[in-house]
């Protein structure tokens, strides 16, 4: 894609996707058992950032007026092992969308409702 199709005129550098929650002790459980990891690191008490890739970030946050409202989709490159890994964590994705071919997205619920998607798209 040429730089004039991306938002911000393709400068931005770095994606910090929050997501806020009501229990950081409970999220915290949670999304380490969905990631597989503790978190990379924590800028404060009351936040948790896991690296997804290079300048790509996920982090809780408290803030529970907005806790239960996100919804998040981090695209895989192998989504069938990733589904497998977590479930071996102990948890199963509560829907999924196979809008075309080769197309699927899994979601996954937190102790809020925050959906965290996991999805691929065919290579081209």
């Amino acid at each position: 894609m040429a730089d004039d199709q991306f938002i911000l005129g393709g400068t931005g550098t770095d994606v910090f996707a929050g997501i806020p929650v009501s229990n950081f002790q409970a999220s915290l459980d949670w999304y380490q058992r969905l990631f597989g990891t503790k978190p990379n690191f924590y800028p404060n008490e009351t936040e948790a950032v896991w690296a997804i890739a290079d300048h790509r970030w996920i982090y809780i946050i408290v803030d529970t007026k907005r806790a239960g409202g996100t919804i998040q989709t981090i695209m895989c490159s192998d989504l069938e092992a990733v589904i497998e890994q977590i479930a071996g964590r102990g948890l199963d994705f509560g829907q999924e969308e196979i809008p075309a071919e080769g197309v699927r997205k899994v979601m996954y619920y937190d102790p809020d409702g925050n959906e965290i998607g996991l999805g691929r798209i065919p290579s081209e």
